[in-house]
């Protein structure tokens, strides 16, 4: 099966808590960063939550951009999901770093319908093994020992 789209899932740290907690700031940057990705807006909703922090959607021609916002801790969750070779989802992304000035991004890219592929159905983590092979090399010769002693 070939790849339908892209999902960027964005996690952005060290912004500003006035900037997540205005609805028209955040209204704004979601939507220069929708027309630079030469994407289509179709409807924009959001939600203002008390004492702060908002939820924004918007319903692309593409798929949607999604934004949740917690001021109390500098974070923004960032979901853009694209489908089609037209729109550049990467270029969303550099706009909404302009805006919120972020200390520190994750940015995550799946490939979407892609079953064909395994190596891109499994996490990305790197995990270090020598701690893990020295935890079993050392049951194994616990188990030698009183194996031993019998």
């Amino acid at each position: 099966m070939k790849l339908l789209g892209k999902h960027l899932t964005i996690d952005m740290y060290g912004c500003r808590f006035e900037n997540l907690n205005d609805l028209d700031f955040i209204k704004n940057a979601m939507t220069t960063a929708i027309a630079e990705a030469n994407m289509t807006l179709l409807d924009f909703t959001s939600y203002q939550f008390e004492p702060h922090g908002l939820t924004a959607i918007a319903l692309l021609a593409e798929s949607h951009m999604s934004m949740h916002t917690y001021p109390e801790l500098g974070y923004a969750a960032v979901d853009i999901f694209t489908c089609g070779d037209h729109s550049h989802p990467e270029r969303a992304v550099k706009v909404l770093k302009r805006f919120l000035k972020p200390d520190k991004t994750k940015t995550t890219h799946i490939k979407r319908g892609d079953f064909g592929s395994v190596r891109d159905m499994k996490p990305k983590v790197k995990v270090g093994i020598a701690p893990l092979r020295r935890v079993r090399n050392t049951g194994i010769r616990m188990l030698k020992f009183f194996a031993k002693r019998k």
